[in-house]
């Protein structure tokens, strides 16, 4: 029997990176070494989504993967960005890791922009839920038992109310026409806290909603674990 091929997987702590790695953990031929999360200096938080550093932890642990964690700056430029993930890339080839997984679904720059980098140190790239109808993989993801909230929207797409909202069935209805049911067009971002690839659902709520850079975010808080 052929041994399950190492990778690692480039995880946001939002619906995409769970829908993916849920397909990837079905999946006999590969074995998720760990996940790697680029972090923002000074913010602690999740890039883009800003998500606390302590609730990614507390996914990863959830999750029971390793957590590699990558340091951008704020403002981050390309070179800046590449130079560091390039060196988190070389370290996972000095694992024996060849390929890396990702949640992108239809952006065919963003792919090949993935696959240039990769190739630079010998790796290649896994897009587990590629091509997959966004409508039909919202709708999975709430079938699945999955759940998260909304932390990052473009007010230039969605109204600030939906930020913090539970992505459930009302969720997906309400999102005007023009956006993408999954936000891959990223109109939002997400953080999700329970479904199956966790051990135990993460605890949280939410917190304030500010306006930065351009961007609507909501806060969450990790909540203490009440011990049974």
């Amino acid at each position: 029997m052929q041994e399950a091929e190492p990778i690692l997987f480039c995880w946001s702590g939002g619906k995409d990176s769970a829908m993916a790695l849920h397909v990837l953990l079905q999946q006999k031929q590969f074995r998720v070494t760990g996940l790697l999360t680029t972090v923002t200096e000074g913010f602690d938080r999740i890039s883009m989504h800003g998500v606390r550093r302590e609730l990614l932890q507390r996914q990863a642990e959830s999750i029971g993967l390793p957590l590699q964690e990558v340091f951008i700056p704020a403002q981050c430029v390309n070179p800046i960005y590449e130079a560091r993930m390039e060196a988190a890339m070389c370290a996972a080839y000095e694992r024996r890791i060849r390929r890396m997984a990702f949640g992108d679904i239809f952006l065919e720059d963003l792919k090949a922009y993935r696959e240039k980098n990769l190739a630079k140190v010998g790796m290649e790239a896994i897009f587990p839920i590629w091509k997959r109808n966004t409508r039909e993989l919202a709708a999975d993801f709430v079938k699945l038992g999955f759940r998260a909230r909304a932390t990052c929207i473009d007010p230039r797409s969605l109204d600030r109310s939906f930020a913090g909202r539970e992505l459930d069935e009302d969720f997906f209805r309400d999102l005007p026409p023009n956006v993408d049911p999954c936000g891959e067009n990223g109109e939002f971002h997400t953080f999700v806290y329970d479904g199956p690839i966790f051990q135990k659902p993460i605890r949280c709520k939410v917190g304030e909603i500010v306006e930065r850079d351009s961007f609507v975010f909501c806060d969450l808080l990790a909540e203490e674990t009440v011990a049974t």
